[in-house]
């Protein structure tokens, strides 16, 4: 069964334009209830700062207690926080509304299930096959009840917290945290400053319309220049919801997802609590293959996507994966994606060595790769057409064993991504714009 709402993280698309409307939020609420929570139970209902999350947060809770569903409405919490806290509230399940890292004007609903996991396949095209039907109004005695979880972020800090040894702080550290005006901007700063290290936060600040806007994990240039500026040993950029984080140095360097699961795999690998095989996507770095298995670490490519990263873990009995986005997933301290959890993390590993955040990450090369992003008319499967697959076949054969090409299909807009590795950084960007041109072609621009 195809998907026609549920992409690689949700729903998501711009607000008041179908799905992202409060009519299909209803039917939503309505659908998950009956296929995750079906003799009824409880719900967590996290979101980050956009204007629109009030909105779709009433409707929700609408939607829950009609279809007899108890609510639990802890605010503007990361994604990973209304996973922990499903997990350890006991709830049947849990919703949080964002769009990561898009800007304010879109938003979406991503949807755990209990013990804070990802849907399954099965689960997503059940609540699909609902979506249709008008929403479910029970009789006044069986109608849920709704109240506000108000210590919910107080223990999602302290969960935080231990992502470093008991008895270790953070004393000596200076950092910029960059919270992209998000859903962490109370969470991440509180917590580092707890932790004993000295502060200086951006992007924490929302206003409703600002998230992810000149800031954050996808666009960290303030933050760069603000680590330089001030001296800060390291630089800390989150997303709008909180799942993903990249790093800049000490000299405003970016440290990508690619190199923060080589400095965490290789830790844990010479500590004897590595298991199983890293797991990257089609999209990560040959650098961090070749690094890997330089060191004798089994290293495999799932889908985009971090539900695709989680579920070839489960299958081959990884627990350290991630994505070049730097969403992080690490199953020895998290059920999902955590940025701030996997700050915290490499900083205990610099705390432990006493190395640099750039020594750690030097030690895995980058091979130059360029990313275009073709926009198209409608979905377009690069692999179908004729045309496109011998024009990759012929780079991929000129780029030989040290280059890669990949081209994929957005799952959350119109566009192919065109993305190639090579040795010279010059033959990179050469070979993915013939093939960006190519794709044009094919979709008939």
């Amino acid at each position: 069964m195809s998907r026609r709402y549920f992409g690689t993280d949700g729903v998501r698309g711009t607000v008041g334009t179908p799905p992202m409307t409060v009519d299909f939020a209803l039917r939503l609420a309505s659908a998950a209830a009956r296929v995750l929570a079906p003799d009824g139970g409880t719900v967590l209902i996290g979101k980050d700062t956009r204007l629109s999350g009030y909105m779709f947060e009433a409707a929700l809770e609408a939607g829950f207690t009609a279809a007899g569903v108890d609510v639990l409405l802890v605010g503007p919490l990361p994604t990973p926080g209304v996973a922990y806290l499903c997990r350890e509230l006991g709830a049947e399940f849990g919703l949080v509304i964002s769009a990561s890292h898009n800007l304010y004007d879109d938003n979406g609903i991503k949807i755990f299930a209990a013990g804070g996991e990802k849907l399954s396949d099965v689960q997503e095209q059940a609540i699909e096959a609902l979506l249709d039907e008008p929403p479910l109004t029970r009789e006044s005695a069986a109608l849920g009840r709704a109240r506000r979880v108000d210590h919910a972020r107080i223990d999602y800090q302290e969960f935080c917290k231990t992502m470093l040894p008991q008895g270790t702080d953070l004393g000596g550290f200076k950092l910029v945290i960059d919270c992209a005006h998000g859903a962490a901007y109370k969470v991440a700063p509180r917590v580092l400053a707890e932790l004993g290290a000295e502060i200086i936060p951006i992007g924490c600040s929302p206003n409703g319309r600002n998230i992810n806007q000149g800031c954050g994990s996808t666009q960290p240039e303030l933050l760069a220049t603000t680590v330089s500026g001030v001296g800060a040993c390291m630089g800390i950029a989150l997303d709008g919801d909180g799942d993903r984080c990249v790093l800049v140095d000490t000299k405003g360097k970016l440290v990508d997802g690619d190199q923060i699961l080589f400095i965490l795999a290789r830790d844990a690998a010479e500590r004897g609590e590595l298991r199983g095989p890293v797991v990257g996507t089609v999209m990560s770095n040959l650098g961090l293959q070749q690094a890997l298995e330089g060191l004798g670490i089994d290293f495999r490519r799932a889908a985009v996507g971090d539900r695709n990263v989680m579920a070839m873990l489960r299958q081959a009995g990884g627990q350290l994966g991630g994505e070049t986005s730097g969403h992080i997933i690490n199953l020895a301290r998290t059920s999902t994606g955590d940025g701030l959890a996997t700050a915290l993390q490499v900083l205990e590993v610099m705390r432990r060595t006493g190395r640099s955040l750039a020594d750690l990450a030097g030690d895995m090369p980058r091979l130059p790769q360029v990313m275009i992003n073709v926009r198209v008319a409608q979905r377009l499967g690069p692999d179908a057409e004729a045309g496109v697959a011998v024009s990759v076949e012929r780079a991929e054969q000129t780029l030989g064993d040290d280059g890669r090409v990949v081209l994929r299909a957005s799952g959350t807009e119109p566009v192919i991504r065109v993305m190639v590795e090579a040795r010279d950084a010059a033959q990179a960007r050469t070979t993915a714009e013939q093939l960006a041109e190519v794709v044009r072609a094919a979709a008939g621009h």
